[in-house]
């Protein structure tokens, strides 16, 4: 399997995968990782296909979180992130990492926003506690079966 081939199957992976697992590392520097929403499956949430489609890095995974959450506390401290997205029926994984950017743009959690979501944040788009990451990946590991293939991303 070339790269260009893992790129493509790791797509597919981010657009149907049920869960986004998100690892920060603690305040003791161990790993917790949890499942957060996955925004890029298609099936989960369609209103945000063409924001993806737009977006200049393909791989830019985004993450809703309340600021009085740990993560938010674990990501101010230390912005080095791992996010995995799986086909667990097919031993199919990938895993992406890098540092965390924590998005100010208002225009930009906009875009990245439902109005159901107020059930989390009771102040909609501009509730001090919605939270917006994202992370643009400096590299990505593709598990298949026994195959593992690593490769570097770097852009912005």
């Amino acid at each position: 399997m070339d790269e260009k081939e893992v790129k493509r199957e790791g797509i597919e992976l981010m657009e149907t995968s049920k869960a986004a697992y998100l690892t920060t590392i603690d305040a003791e520097g161990y790993p917790i990782t949890r499942a957060m929403f996955n925004l890029r499956n298609k099936e989960q949430f369609p209103e945000f296909i063409n924001f993806f489609l737009k977006e200049e890095n393909e791989f830019a995974v985004y993450i809703g979180t309340n600021t009085s959450s740990s993560k938010y506390l674990h990501v101010k401290k230390n912005p080095k992130i791992a996010v995995y997205f799986c086909d667990p029926d097919e031993f199919k994984g990938i895993m992406f990492g890098g540092e965390v950017d924590i998005v100010e743009n208002l225009e930009l959690k906009r875009k990245i926003w439902l109005g159901w979501w107020t059930i989390y944040y009771s102040k909609g788009i501009e509730d001090p506690d919605y939270t917006l990451l994202r992370l643009a990946p400096k590299n990505a590991r593709f598990y298949h079966r026994l195959q593992q293939i690593n490769f570097e991303l770097g852009k912005k």
